[in-house]
Parts: C-alpha cells; sequence; structure tokens
C-alpha cells in the first residue's frame, strides 16, 4: 500500500517537474519574442529586434531547462543517499 503511494508521488513529481521544464523553455521564448517585437515596432527596424531577442530567449531557455534539471539531479541524489543511510541504519 504506501509502495503505491510512494510511486503516485513519484509520478506526480515528475510530471510537475516536466512540466515546469516546459514552460521555462516557452515563456522564456515568448518573452524575448514579445520585446523583441515591441522593440522593432517601436523603433522600425524590423525584423532585428525580433530576431535577436528571439534568439536571447531560446538561449535563456535552454538555460533554464539546464538549471531546473541540475537541481532536479541534485535533489534526486539527496533522496538516494537518504535512502541509503535508512537502509544501512535498519540493518546496522
Amino acid at each position: 500500500m504506501t509502495n503505491n503511494k510512494e510511486n503516485k508521488r513519484e509520478l506526480y513529481k515528475s510530471i510537475g517537474f516536466l512540466s515546469g521544464v516546459g514552460i521555462a523553455m516557452v515563456a522564456a521564448t515568448f518573452i524575448g519574442l514579445a520585446m523583441g517585437y515591441y522593440l522593432d515596432r517601436w523603433l522600425g527596424t524590423r525584423p532585428w529586434f525580433t530576431l535577436t531577442f528571439l534568439m536571447i530567449g531560446v538561449i535563456s531557455g535552454f538555460r533554464n531547462v539546464y538549471i531546473l534539471t541540475a537541481r532536479e539531479l541534485r535533489r534526486q541524489q539527496r533522496e538516494e543517499q537518504q535512502q541509503a543511510e535508512q537502509d544501512r541504519d535498519t540493518k546496522g
């Protein structure tokens, strides 16, 4: 019974992590695109600011994905270490 609850909890954590990664990528891209578009409209420099800020947004999105993934891997390693310590304590 508790194993089923733990599996569901891990599933929800994974879904939350993946949705966060997707949102981080898309949000950064759209923010860059919007900033470039409105700067181009304001300054009349189409399409240079749009393209430049779109690329900055995409790069920022990949940076966000890298940071979120590294954070999640560290969290998983901590949980594995804690689980190993608990197992060692119960056996010894």
